[in-house]
């Protein structure tokens, strides 16, 4: 009693240091606080999730025990190494890197499903059908804006013609895909679970190809959107209260900025999803000189 006790509470607690913390990002001048108190919030999370009773969990610490310190090495690498690309760049790295995650917790639960270790209503099998569709195109779409913002990978590389048919015809098969494989339910077959995976993946890729590396900023605020999402369902498939309500806060925050974003620039959330963002055009001015005119030297008797 007293082990669920305390369990709630860390939960508790991490939730409000939470919510606190990304309170306080909001403000420049809080920044590094607001990190510090939602990461504070995140550990206790992680406290509560090991001390919370599972059954036939009792070996899994030396995974958790695993995770956390690739985890934190990494953090420590980016935050003293290279905190100068701690940009947007490092930002999708994030975004990829939460998404592979879902998507990963999705496909061990399908497969758990089929090999009949677990029971999943239809409900439950689209949450998990979503979360591998959405964690998989936040992966590679990530990994490829990362690529795009990093220099690695230049924008005519990757860019097709009719590329907007491309991605309403890819994302087309993924959902058919989906579908197919929600209709097998419990008696379906890992391979075709793995195949929706890998096409949720390539549609990630292609989603992301067409946008231009100056509006990276837009792609990944909107990929910082799916990423909650992800968790949120997550959430909801191992009854996670705090993933769930983290989730939907950080997919809120993504989905608003990506609006406000979308609507500042012009440009349609749908077009963003389907065709991509093409380069924003040149704002003219009557006086302004194009970079195709000579520029011309002038002397005193021109200036009087």
């Amino acid at each position: 009693m007293t082990t669920i006790f305390l369990t709630n509470l860390f939960y508790l607690s991490g939730l409000v240091c939470f919510v606190l913390g990304l309170r306080l990002m909001s403000n420049t001048g809080s920044v590094r606080k607001g990190n510090f108190l939602a990461g504070a919030g995140m550990c206790l999370a992680i406290l509560a999730a090991v001390m919370e009773p599972v059954s036939g969990a009792y070996n899994n610490y030396a995974w958790i025990a695993g995770g956390l310190s690739i985890g934190a090495f990494a953090g420590y690498f980016l935050s003293t190494k290279r905190a100068y690309t701690l940009t947007t760049s490092v930002v999708a790295i994030f975004n990829g890197l939460g998404g592979a995650c879902a998507a990963l917790l999705g496909l061990a639960e399908i497969l758990l499903v089929y090999n009949g270790e677990s029971a999943a209503s239809r409900s439950m099998l689209i949450a998990i059908l979503c979360t591998i569709i959405i964690g998989g195109v936040v992966f590679t779409g990530s990994l490829l804006a990362y690529a795009k913002m990093e220099g690695l990978i230049k924008d005519s590389s990757v860019n097709l013609r009719r590329h907007g048919f491309v991605n309403v015809l890819l994302l087309t098969i993924t959902l058919f895909c989906g579908i197919f494989v929600y209709l097998q339910g419990d008696q379906g077959s890992s391979l075709w679970a793995i195949v929706f995976m890998l096409i949720a993946m390539v549609y990630g890729v292609y989603l992301v190809a067409p946008i231009a590396t100056a509006d990276m900023l837009l792609v990944t605020a909107l990929l910082h959107g799916f990423s909650g999402l992800s968790a949120a369902i997550v959430g909801l498939i191992y009854g996670s209260q705090f993933m769930l309500v983290g989730g939907v806060l950080v997919a809120a925050a993504g989905v608003t900025l990506t609006l406000a974003m979308c609507r500042t620039m012009n440009r349609s959330l749908i077009g963003v999803l389907t065709e991509g963002i093409s380069s924003p055009p040149q704002a003219s001015f009557p006086n302004a000189v194009s970079d195709t005119e000579e520029a011309k030297e002038i002397d005193q008797s021109d200036t009087a």
